[in-house]
């Protein structure tokens, strides 16, 4: 039982994980005031830890 409710978790953890990666990535792709070599910095951020680098994202667009 301990096992499943930790792949439940898990499995949680990494949809708000990718959803989140989603929606700054369309945020970032959007974005016409930034290059292409800033939108693909951003993306790949996006990737590894999408909350805290969607903070520093909009922190740096304000």
């Amino acid at each position: 039982m301990t096992e499943l409710i930790i792949y439940a978790v898990v499995f949680v953890l990494l949809i708000g994980h990718c959803l989140f990666a989603g929606k700054m990535y369309r945020a970032v792709h959007e974005d016409s005031s930034l290059t292409l070599t800033e939108k693909n910095d951003w993306k790949l951020k996006a990737l590894i830890f999408p909350v805290y680098f969607w903070g520093k994202y909009k922190k740096a667009k304000s």
